[in-house]
C-alpha cells in the first residue's frame, strides 16, 4: 500500500515537471468530480437536477455536433472556415418551418396561405394555434425536415456557384472574408422576409413524454428530444457509411487528406467539392430544423448564435474530423450545461470556450488530431 502510494506520488512530480498544464488540468477536474460527488450526497443538487442538465447537454451536444459536420468537411476539403454555416441552419430551418405551417395550417384552415408561408411574421399565427409537434402533426413535420435539408442544399449550392467557385484558386483568407459577408447578406435577407420578431412555433403542452425515475425525482424525456436523438444519430452513422464503404466517401477522404494527389489520381474534384455542399449543407438545415422543433422558437439570427458553440465544437474535436466534431459537440453541449452546477447560467457559455481553450493547451490539435474528414 505505502509503495503504491509512493509510486502515485512520483508519477505526479513527474507529470507535474514534465507538463504542468496538463496536470493542473487533471487537479482541476479531480477536484470538479469530488466537488459534484458532495453536492449528490448532501443533496445540494439533486440527482434529478443533474439528470436534466445531462439530458439538456446531450440535446444541444447532438445539435453541435450535427451541425459541426459540414463546417468540418468544408474546412478539411476546401480549406476555409465558412462563417456563413450558422446562416445556412437558420435559412434551413425557416424554410422548414414554413414548409410545416402550410401542411399544419392546411391553407386556409385556421389563418390565410401569406401568413403560413411567412411563418406567423408579426404573431398573424401561431405554432400553438396549428397543433405543430411530432405527435400532433407528424406529416407536416416529416416535411418540414425534407425540405430544410433540401433549402439549406439549393441555397448552399447556389452560394458556391456565384460567391465561392470564382475565388476558390485564391487564399483561404479571401474565401473566409467572403463567407463572412454571404453570413450576413443571408441573415438581414431573412430578418426582411420572415421579420425581426422571435416566434414560438411549436404546440409544447402536446408532446408526450416519458418519466424516467431517479432517486431524489424524475427526468422527463419527451417525443421531440427522442426524435433529435433518432434523427442525429441516424445521419451521423448514414454519413459514417457513406465515407467508409462508397467510391463518393474514399473520394472525399483522400481530396481531404491530398487534394493536388487526389486530382492527378483522377478524382472528380469538382464533383466531390459539390457534394461536400450538399452533404454538409443538408444536415445543417436538418440540424437547425430539429434544433428548432426541440427548443420551440425560431428567430433571424439563431444560427450566428449558435455558429460560436459549433466553431468551438469542431476546434475542439479536430479541425477537419467529422467524428471530432461529433464528440466536440457532446462535449460542448454538456459543458453548457452542467458547468451551471458551479457557475452562474449566464457564464455556460464562457465556460465552454474555457474548456475547448484548456483542451487545446494540452492536445493542441483536438481530441481527433491527424484524422482529416473521416
Amino acid at each position: 500500500m505505502g509503495t503504491a502510494i509512493t509510486d502515485t506520488y512520483k508519477k505526479s512530480q513527474q507529470l507535474l515537471a514534465s507538463d504542468p498544464i496538463r496536470a493542473v488540468v487533471v487537479v482541476v477536474a479531480v477536484v470538479l468530480f469530488f466537488d459534484l460527488g458532495w453536492q449528490l450526497a448532501s443533496g445540494q443538487t439533486p440527482v434529478s437536477e443533474l439528470g436534466v442538465l445531462i439530458k439538456d447537454g446531450l440535446m444541444r451536444g447532438l445539435f453541435f455536433g450535427l451541425a459541426g459536420i459540414g463546417l468540418s468537411m468544408t474546412y478539411s476539403i476546401l480549406s476555409f472556415a465558412n462563417f456563413s454555416h450558422g446562416d445556412l441552419i437558420t435559412g434551413g430551418a425557416f424554410a422548414g418551418m414554413m414548409a410545416t405551417y402550410v401542411v399544419a395550417g392546411g391553407f386556409g384552415a385556421e389563418a390565410d396561405l401569406g401568413s403560413l408561408l411567412l411563418v406567423g411574421a408579426g404573431g398573424s399565427v401561431f405554432g400553438a394555434s396549428l397543433g405543430i409537434g411530432v405527435a400532433t402533426s407528424p406529416i407536416a413535420v416529416l416535411i418540414g425536415v425534407l425540405v430544410a435539408g433540401a433549402s439549406a442544399i439549393a441555397l448552399a449550392l447556389a452560394i458556391d456557384r456565384l460567391a465561392y467557385r470564382p475565388i476558390r484558386d485564391r487564399s483561404g483568407i479571401a474565401l473566409l472574408i467572403t463567407s463572412v459577408g454571404v453570413a450576413f447578406a443571408l441573415r438581414y435577407l431573412i430578418q426582411f422576409v420572415f421579420g425581426p420578431g422571435r416566434r414560438g412555433v411549436t404546440a409544447s403542452g402536446d408532446v408526450p413524454s416519458v418519466a424516467i425515475p431517479l432517486v431524489d425525482g424524475i427526468v422527463s424525456l419527451d417525443l421531440h428530444e427522442v426524435s433529435l436523438v433518432v434523427v442525429a444519430v441516424a445521419l451521423m452513422g448514414g454519413l459514417h457509411l457513406l465515407l467508409q464503404r462508397t467510391k463518393l466517401g474514399k473520394a472525399m477522404r483522400a481530396m481531404a487528406d491530398n487534394e493536388d494527389l487526389a486530382r492527378v489520381t483522377g478524382i472528380p474534384t469538382e464533383r466531390v467539392i459539390r457534394f461536400t455542399w450538399i452533404i454538409g449543407a443538408g444536415l445543417a438545415g436538418v440540424a437547425g430544423y430539429m434544433f428548432v422543433i426541440w427548443n420551440g422558437t425560431l428567430h433571424w439570427f439563431q444560427g450566428w448564435v449558435l455558429l460560436l458553440p459549433v466553431f468551438a465544437a469542431v476546434i475542439l474535436g479536430g479541425i477537419g474530423s467529422i467524428y471530432g466534431a461529433i464528440v466536440g459537440g457532446l462535449v460542448i453541449g454538456l459543458t453548457m450545461s452542467v458547468s451551471v452546477v458551479w457557475i452562474p447560467t449566464g457564464l455556460s457559455r464562457a465556460a465552454a470556450f474555457v474548456v475547448m481553450i484548456v483542451v487545446l493547451l494540452v492536445r493542441p490539435t483536438g481530441i481527433f488530431s491527424g484524422r482529416s474528414t473521416a
